[in-house]
């Protein structure tokens, strides 16, 4: 028998190759450029050190002036969607008729959360701290991190900033970041968002109309040659700032005063000089130029945004804008520090080594000034251990003010008004116009040339208050008949 042919095994199946696991490719994964994260680390510890100190001269009582009481008179109407009055410049008197802010209307959400004079410390604070952003960003872009942020500290620390952290409370705590972030975009040849910036200066104060007109300005020149469109507009905004300054002080203010005018034309008088006190002018502007700049800002057009203010303090016959006192350089500071960024910049291309040496020096020289005046200036403060502490004063204190009641008018001196203008409907010492208020809060730690309730009976004739109760100087008398 034929044997049985046997199927052919079947060839084995060729390998085919194992692909490769799927891989997405590698991401980016570039750190943030050094330095990047600097300004606003930078603004956290100057927010740090400034609400500290504002909050520890509140919680010691030493308030310097009524403002802060004016201030939150004024915010707290607005909380309370009503006109803004501040009872401490007149019973019923409307702070626009004053001074033309309605920025502070921005503060009235904060403060009907939190209805204390601490919440307009810290929220300028935070303004001026914010305002270090842009300084530093523009100084660490055109100078390099190390020069930018040595600037950047500068600004922080400078005497004009701290003179104003020391003074409570004042409007132009939202101008300071508005004038930063401006002059930061013309160092940047950004001149619509330079323009945009400055415009709600106009809402700060009167006078910065002058200011946003000099930044308009400045634009202008700057910006002519490559846009002469740009410069068109730069102009219009000039000549809406000078505008908005002539309606606000002919015709809003006067619109909301009783005398029908602006107050404040008092400060110019016609027999003044300009040279009156000149030592004391030019010791102001040597401290705006020489500490904070070296001079060298004196190169820069920036400058010129300076002029409107330092012209109506200088040109006053008031000499309490003459000085460095108060606050009233603080809004001079991102000028001067901005200006010396472009002066340092515009050095590099001279032909004198001693200048450009001393230009790349200069950022760590006025670091280092800032750092050497702090030590007589505000912020010295923060490193005394009383600082951190409250006196056994002020409880005793604050114990004789809580005897007036919630609601209660009262007439008050400076360090008794801002603890009761969140509670009370308070009033200037012999400012009330003819109310006559529950109780009278004296600080008698001045001269007296009488008894307290001597003092209230010509203050209110006809009306008998007692002592409800004193201590440390503080006294309070309660209207009896």
């Amino acid at each position: 028998m034929p044997r049985t042919q046997q199927a052919a095994p079947p060839s084995p199946l060729p390998e085919l190759p194992i692909p490769a696991p799927v891989t997405s490719p590698p991401r980016d994964r570039r750190l943030p450029p050094p330095g990047r994260y600097d300004p606003c680390l930078l603004a956290a510890a100057l927010f740090a050190a400034y609400t500290t100190l504002s909050a520890a001269r509140y919680r010691h009582l030493a308030t310097r002036s009524w403002d802060l009481g004016i201030f939150e008179q004024t915010v707290r109407s607005y909380a309370r969607l009503q006109a803004p009055v501040a009872d401490l410049k007149g019973p019923g008197f409307n702070v626009l008729g004053d001074h033309f802010s309605p920025v502070l209307a921005l503060l009235a959400p904060v403060y009907r959360l939190f209805p204390s004079p601490l919440t307009l410390l810290v929220a300028q604070a935070a303004l001026f701290a914010v305002s270090a952003v842009p300084v530093t960003r523009a100084a660490v872009g055109l100078l390099g991190r190390r020069r930018g942020l040595a600037l950047g500290i500068a600004y922080g620390l400078s005497w004009g900033v701290q003179r104003a952290v020391d003074f409570d409370f004042h409007e132009i705590c939202f101008a300071l970041p508005l004038i930063a972030c401006s002059l930061e975009a013309v160092l940047a040849r950004r001149w619509r968002s330079a323009l945009l910036w400055a415009l709600p200066l106009i809402l700060i104060k009167e006078d910065l109309g002058l200011t946003v007109a000099a930044i308009a300005l400045l634009v202008a020149l700057r910006s002519h040659p490559s846009s002469p469109r740009t410069a068109r507009y730069a102009l219009a905004t000039a000549a809406l700032g000078v505008a908005a300054t002539l309606v606000t002080v002919t015709l809003v203010i006067p619109a909301f005063t009783t005398s029908g005018g602006y107050d404040y034309w008092n400060k110019v008088d016609s027999d003044f000089s300009p040279f009156d006190g000149a030592d004391v002018k030019l010791r102001t502007i040597l401290w705006l130029l020489l500490p904070t700049t070296g001079l060298l800002a004196l190169r820069s057009p920036l400058l010129v945004v300076a002029l409107p203010t330092l012209g109506w303090r200088l040109l006053s016959s008031d000499d309490h804008y003459w000085g460095t006192d108060w606050h009233y350089s603080a809004v001079l500071m991102p000028v001067v520090s901005l200006a010396l960024v472009d002066a340092i910049v515009r050095t590099r291309v001279s032909s004198r080594p001693r200048l450009r040496s001393y230009a790349q020096h200069l950022p760590a020289t006025v670091a280092g000034a800032a750092l050497a005046l702090t030590t007589t200036l505000p912020l010295s403060a923060l490193t005394l251990p009383a600082t951190y502490g409250t006196p056994d004063s002020v409880a005793h204190l604050e114990r004789v003010l809580r005897r007036i009641p919630d609601g209660a008018t009262v007439e008050a001196g400076i360090g008794p008004s801002s603890r009761l203008t969140s509670r009370c409907r308070v009033f200037w010492v012999g400012n009330t116009h003819g109310v006559t208020p529950d109780y009278i809060a004296l600080d008698s730690t001045s001269e007296w040339t009488d008894t307290p309730q001597r003092y209230a009976r010509r203050l209110h004739p006809g009306t008998r208050y007692t002592i409800a109760d004193a201590a440390y100087g503080y006294v309070v008398l309660r209207r009896t008949a």
